[in-house]
């Protein structure tokens, strides 16, 4: 593939001169270099300079979308002429939302790992809409979300079940509870994931169920992963919702219990996401190792 389109998607998803020369491993006036090349070639700017930021002209927005369909034709085409050799190579760009990256994925990557040597992985974090943004602007090839909204842009493969509890420390005045209603949830003391991440969203759709809504709740505050939330819970009396894979060693050891709540059920599936028309490859091959693994 022409290089410089490689430095051109590099530059078009960063939005940053700086950050493509970093990703790419070439100096920045090399990056600059390439893009006047291209813009030359293709006699229009593709990017609008406004002091030091930058953004993408129609026509970028134009060779962006057809790059990014090049880049992964040509790792198809990479993927499948290896495959001719048993030689499994490539490169796995993978977002994964927090819980996901945490709980579920380290042992599926370790053994995928041993077994596929030679394909590169990379793994970015973030919250379920961070990683569909990322698929979106062609950062990552392959996600994995939680959660309840989905995109039109992008395929989902169901991956497995999980389920969220309401937990509280067992030195906590509230570890008296085995059991309270909606209406006890509402008023209790509450620590909560921070708005964008799958594990809100599918609390928000069980509430909703009982007509209740997320502003009803007594929320002390909201943050960004679960274990801050398993850590605030050991020094506090308040109740977390979080899910039920990322405490297993806490209710084991009887640090945390689980509290049930009369009617509650706030069950999801955790997905596969990639971009509509995206086919076959490294992508195609971890989905597939993945769901054989659980």
């Amino acid at each position: 593939m022409d290089f410089r389109l490689k430095v051109f998607h590099s530059v078009a998803t960063n939005l940053s001169f700086t950050k493509a020369s970093k990703e790419l491993f070439i100096s920045q006036p090399a990056i600059s270099k390439h893009i006047h090349e291209l813009e030359v070639q293709y006699k229009t700017p593709l990017f609008d300079r406004v002091g030091s930021r930058i953004a993408l002209t129609h026509a970028g927005e134009l060779l962006l979308s057809h790059t990014k369909l090049l880049l992964s034709a040509y790792r198809q085409m990479d993927f499948e002429m290896n495959l001719l050799t048993d030689n499994f190579s490539g490169e796995l760009r993978l977002g994964a939302s927090t819980t996901i990256s945490q709980y579920v994925l380290p042992p599926v990557l370790s053994s995928f790992i041993q077994k596929f040597p030679e394909i590169k992985i990379s793994l970015q974090n973030g919250n379920s809409r961070d990683i569909e943004q990322a698929l979106r602007e062609g950062r990552i090839t392959l996600g994995l979300v939680e959660g309840t909204a989905h995109q039109s842009t992008l395929h989902y493969t169901p991956f497995m079940k999980d389920e969220l509890v309401v937990v509280a420390h067992t030195g906590s005045s509230l570890a008296v509870y085995d059991e309270i209603t909606i209406e006890q949830l509402c008023t209790l003391p509450l620590v909560l994931r921070e708005n964008g991440s799958g594990t809100l969203d599918v609390v928000e759709a069980a509430l909703a169920e009982h007509q209740v809504k997320l502003s009803q709740l007594n929320v002390l505050l909201q943050m960004g992963s679960t274990e801050s939330i398993k850590l605030f819970l050991e020094n506090s009396d308040a109740l977390g919702i979080v899910s039920i894979r990322a405490v297993t060693r806490e209710l084991m050891s009887g640090r945390l219990k689980v509290i049930e709540v009369d009617g509650f059920r706030a069950e999801r599936m955790f997905a596969f996401a990639e971009p509509q028309g995206q086919n076959g490859g490294v992508e195609e091959s971890f989905i597939r190792y993945a769901c054989q693994c659980w």
